[in-house]
């Protein structure tokens, strides 16, 4: 999928499926859509009953898609986000009860001497039986059948041909014996009644795996309140638009995105970012939709639609990771499409084996009915994205988005995290701590130069610049032309002088000399160092601090317990990088590295290291963030670098870094240990059948077990909180 969506095919549509029963059901599906003409690639996802299509013809509309899918057996409509209950195939709970309150006399049979006066006559045995097999197992012919037509196999087929023969078997002796013979009634009621159990129980366990992205749907309300014709009126949230002014009272939860107009309150966006604290707002400030106001009212002016706020991004991004496919998954779904087939034929060969060697017809049928009961797909198929889902979701909570699932599975075999300096390791506010004229001019006429040519700017050092000249009182003068050079500097004319503002490297470039002068500042260990030029001659020399964050050094530390190495990637000079550096306590720093060189410099370390990961928040990192295996965007930086990185943080907390490779680490564990599992009991499982150690009711609730265990397994990892992980690295 993900090499099909760089072709920019024409469209992509979301669909819910009813209809699949196990993971066999999803391969075939997907190898019949991608049979279809003008579907370029398809995926379907069992455990979230979701299918993905990408179309490369834009004449192929949703309804075509949805008469595909038909066309395979299944049904299929436009899907909600995940969290809806759009296609998952309802089992109720009244109709595995009357199925359990039906086969209870069944099994009482079994404990009680022949001729008891509670032992149901085999009569009564088919009487009960019969509304078992037919009524509440009618959902496994139509199933079975479905797909059968379509060419597909599936796991409701093994359960129909086994209760189909016990329940056959046992009416042939009733009729043509009189019931002399043992009937086995008893095992097809308690295989379908433990099925259904089964699937009920795992379709409530497998909703339970998209609660956290059903938590963040419903963080943002329904109604707004919104000025409109002269008055305050209440609107469903999807009737606002940009531009609209929205009220929020006190303890509401805030509808939409948008900027304060009026007011000021604490916001709670901890289910965004995860941060604790509340956040002063004012008027001027951002506030997301789904955060929850503190006692202020506060007038809102909407700055995107409710489908387009942030928390709605959040949610397409873990929705969209959630139906991806992990590799592994792609080795298993090869595995299901054949599973059923050689199920069946293990069956086959069993019931021929034991009669060849003299057996009885009653115990080589039993054998051959346990081998197709026992079977289970479902937990092949339901290993890989159970696991994906709840980690994905436990890992928003925590404020970590993986875009897709190939960077979920990379992330666990990092062995090197490179870091960018500027907002990522630092705080990412720069200031001006000296300043030290050289020449004729002043230092307040240079700084008033520099500002002005930087005044259209949004780069942090030119903010420091532009700063620092506010709080001398100093005014900005036109610009008559700017040129930036990236991970250098700028240079362009300002009130008929040309200005050069930039780091050694552009100074020797503009061939502009850099005496040893003693009116510079003492180069600082740490702060950055850039040199003004008027003209063509050094005219200040300007020192620059940045605040390194407080979690850095305590991240560092947490990746080298792990055995990963750390690295730093700086544009700035190789001294200021190496302080920085040695305050952290990165294994490398490496100065001097322009935008462009950043991606070489990530091989150079990959070559060493192996897989490495790139954490930046700039524009200027985005080359890295895409070229690195796993690239991690911080929550603050630019939107560029969140769109290239396969992960984001949603809050500036470098502790985030290490989580990320936890949660990686902690979902890959749980897909092998359901798989090991998945794989152990079918292994085991259907040998012991087909030689005769298995009766089908043990077999048929040892198969609805297997599945709902992978399930429950999967969702264990709901209780990852990146809290507890760093609290122990730093107090180890």
């Amino acid at each position: 999928m993900q090499k099909v969506a760089e072709k920019n095919m024409e469209r992509r549509f979301s669909l819910a499926v009813s209809g699949m029963t196990c993971a066999g059901c999803a391969s075939g599906l997907e190898r019949k859509l991608k049979a279809e003409p003008g579907i370029a690639d398809a995926l379907v996802n069992f455990a979230l009953a979701k299918a993905t299509v990408l179309t490369a013809d834009s004449k192929i509309d949703i309804d075509q898609v949805i008469r595909a899918v038909d066309r395979a057996g299944y049904s299929a409509a436009p899907a909600e986000k995940i969290g809806s209950d759009d296609g998952k195939q309802s089992y109720d709970g009244w109709l595995v009860l009357a199925a359990f309150l039906l086969t209870i006399p069944l099994v009482l049979k079994m404990f009680l001497p022949t001729g008891h006066v509670l032992a149901p006559s085999g009569w009564t045995e088919l009487l009960l039986a019969t509304p078992v097999q037919f009524v509440a197992g009618w959902r496994f012919y139509r199933g079975s059948w479905a797909a059968l037509r379509h060419g597909n196999w599936g796991m409701d087929l093994l359960v129909v041909l086994g209760t189909t023969a016990a329940y056959g078997y046992s009416l042939a002796q009733l009729l043509l014996l009189s019931g002399d013979g043992h009937l086995y009634f008893e095992s097809g009621a308690v295989v379908v009644t433990l099925v259904l159990l089964g699937r009920y129980l795992e379709e409530r366990a497998k909703k339970r795996t998209t609660e956290a992205i059903r938590l963040l749907m419903d963080l943002q309300p329904d109604r707004v309140t919104v000025f409109r014709d002269g008055e305050w009126t209440e609107l469903p949230a999807d009737f606002v638009r940009p531009g609209d002014r929205v009220k929020v009272l006190s303890a509401d939860r805030i509808p939409v995105d948008g900027q304060i107009q009026a007011g000021a309150s604490e916001i709670d966006e901890r289910m965004l970012t995860g941060e604790s604290l509340p956040v002063g707002k004012k008027t001027g400030d951002p506030v997301f939709a789904g955060t929850m106001n503190g006692l202020g009212v506060l007038e809102l002016n909407v700055t995107a639609a409710a489908g387009d706020s942030r928390l709605s991004r959040i949610v397409d991004i873990v929705t969209n990771a959630q139906q991806g496919k992990a590799p592994v998954q792609r080795l298993v779904d090869r595995v299901s499409a054949w599973f059923v087939p050689i199920v069946l034929v293990i069956s086959l060969l069993s019931l021929t084996g034991w009669l060849t060697v003299g057996v009885s017809l009653e115990q080589a049928l039993m054998a051959a009915v346990s081998v197709l009961v026992i079977a289970c797909p479902c937990a092949l198929g339901l290993a890989t994205p159970t696991a994906v889902v709840v980690g994905t979701g436990a890992g928003a909570r925590a404020g970590i988005l993986f875009r897709d699932i190939e960077a979920l599975e990379r992330a666990f075999n990092v062995n090197a995290v490179a870091f960018d300096k500027t907002g990522t390791l630092t705080e990412g506010e720069p200031e001006i701590s000296a300043i030290a004229a050289v020449g004729d001019r002043t230092a307040d006429e240079v700084m008033t130069l520099a500002a002005s040519l930087q005044q259209d700017s949004n780069h942090p050092l030119a903010l420091a610049f532009l700063d620092h000249a506010k709080k001398l009182g100093l005014a900005l003068e036109p610009v008559e032309e700017v040129e930036i050079q990236p991970g250098q500097g700028l240079y362009g004319c300002v009130s008929g002088s040309r200005v050069v503002i930039g780091n050694r490297s552009l100074m020797v470039t503009q061939e502009i000399a850099l005496p040893e002068t003693a009116g510079n500042p003492p180069a600082i260990e740490g702060e950055t160092q850039l040199f003004v030029a008027l003209d063509g001659r050094l005219a200040a020399v300007v020192n620059v601090r940045d605040k390194i964050r407080d979690s850095a050094a305590a991240t560092i530390g947490i990746l080298r317990q792990r055995g990963i190495t750390s690295h730093l990637i700086s544009g700035d000079a190789q001294l200021v990088a190496d302080a920085v550096g040695r305050q952290v306590g990165v294994d490398q720093a490496m100065g001097d590295v322009r935008p462009e060189g950043k991606a070489r410099a990530l091989e150079t370390i990959r070559q060493t290291n192996g897989v490495v990961a790139m954490v930046g928040d700039g524009i200027n990192d985005a080359p890295a963030l895409a070229v690195a295996d796993v690239g991690i965007a911080m929550g603050a930086g630019s939107d560029i670098a969140k769109e290239t990185a396969p992960v984001t943080l949603m809050r500036a907390d470098l502790r985030l870094v290490p989580a990320v490779f936890d949660i990686s680490r902690r979902v890959i564990w749980k897909i092998r240990q359901n798989l090991f599992w998945a794989f152990i009991f079918n292994i085991i499982g259907i040998p012991l059948a087909a030689f005769g150690l298995l009766n089908p009711m043990i077999a048929g609730g040892a198969m609805a077990f297997s599945s709902v265990a992978v399930v429950s397994n999967s969702l264990l990892l709901r209780r990852w909180k990146p809290g507890l992980l760093l609290t122990e690295g730093e107090r180890s």
